[in-house]
């Protein structure tokens, strides 16, 4: 089941939650004041390879861990 971000207008918070893909832009209540004034927010990912040679290689994303070369977020300050 996909993790998904939302935001709450009237608190003013982003929380997320897991639910299916088909109930993603169902309304849902804020997990702070419980209004269903909340939308769904574009989220930003990113996925690692191994490559042949067993090193790690980024295939997407834009945040700063997108270009980052280490091989777990504990070790930059991005994560």
């Amino acid at each position: 089941m996909p993790l998904y971000e939302y935001y709450c207008a009237d608190c003013k918070i982003k929380f997320e939650a897991l639910r299916r893909m088909s109930q993603a832009d169902d309304p849902i209540a804020c997990v702070r004041c419980q209004g269903t004034n909340t939308s769904r927010l574009i989220s930003v990912f990113a996925a690692i390879s191994k490559g042949s040679s067993g090193e790690s290689r980024s295939l997407g994303g834009s945040s700063g861990c997108a270009s980052c070369s280490a091989t777990s977020c504990a070790a930059c300050s991005s994560g």
